[in-house]
């Protein structure tokens, strides 16, 4: 892989490695970034959660959302966050959901209530922000850990990914606090066209071409953790 100095580098990389872990840690699998803002090397230009959009690996899971139509970010490994680019997503779609629709999963118990709640508000209205469908949900205080729990689990099954980020307003329209992640439904965010792709390949034939790209992007990856990153 190129060395990595900007914005612009890590984008060319991470096209051509298909996906990567977002943080520091890349789990023993495999992240084009291996390094966070407690390691940072000396003379590296990368700086963690400098604000700077081009060399902030923090800011650039926001770029490559407002700025690219080929790379998907959320927390896809590990419960955490990282990169799919679109050749690559067709392989996770049909490793992670094996063909079934979220109806499907539903019904053989392997979606919460909870989830469903999130997943049929952002069917509903689109892109929203967390706080718009938390409330819209009807999520009340003391369902705080569900409702993460919820949101998490769909974009790790890729039902729902980020899709943008969105000031918060206050009840008379005034903007006020931190810019607030979007979330909308995968079907919303990729064109048709990669569903079908995703469909045409086995749960199998996905794990075997993302277990052969692993191994070529790092070859002393940890198998068991690797199996964990496709499965989600």
């Amino acid at each position: 892989m190129m060395d990595i100095k900007n914005y612009n580098d890590f984008c060319r990389a991470l096209l051509a490695a298909g996906f990567s872990i977002a943080g520091g840690n890349d789990e023993g699998v495999f992240g084009l970034i291996n390094f966070d803002w407690r390691s940072e090397p000396p003379g590296s230009p990368i700086r963690w959660h400098t604000g700077d959009l081009d060399t902030d690996p923090w800011e650039w899971r926001i770029r490559v959302l407002k700025e690219r139509d080929d790379i998907a970010y959320g927390k896809l490994f590990f419960r955490k966050g990282g990169f799919i680019t679109r050749d690559w997503y067709p392989y996770f779609l049909a490793a992670r959901r094996s063909g079934r629709t979220f109806e499907d999963a539903y019904s053989d118990g392997l979606i919460s209530h909870c989830a469903k709640r999130v997943y049929d508000i952002l069917s509903a209205y689109g892109a929203l922000s967390i706080h718009e469908i938390k409330a819209l949900a009807g999520f009340g205080k003391d369902e705080k850990f569900r409702f993460e729990k919820a949101v998490t689990d769909l974009q790790m099954g890729l039902y729902v990914t980020m899709c943008g980020q969105q000031q918060k307003r206050n009840k008379y329209g005034e903007e006020y606090g931190w810019n607030a992640m979007t979330l909308c439904l995968t079907e919303r965010f990729w064109p048709e066209d990669l569903f079908g792709k995703a469909a045409a390949i086995t749960a199998e034939q996905a794990e075997a071409a993302i277990i052969k790209q692993i191994f070529r992007l790092n070859p002393n990856a940890n198998p068991k953790k690797m199996r964990r990153f496709i499965s989600g």
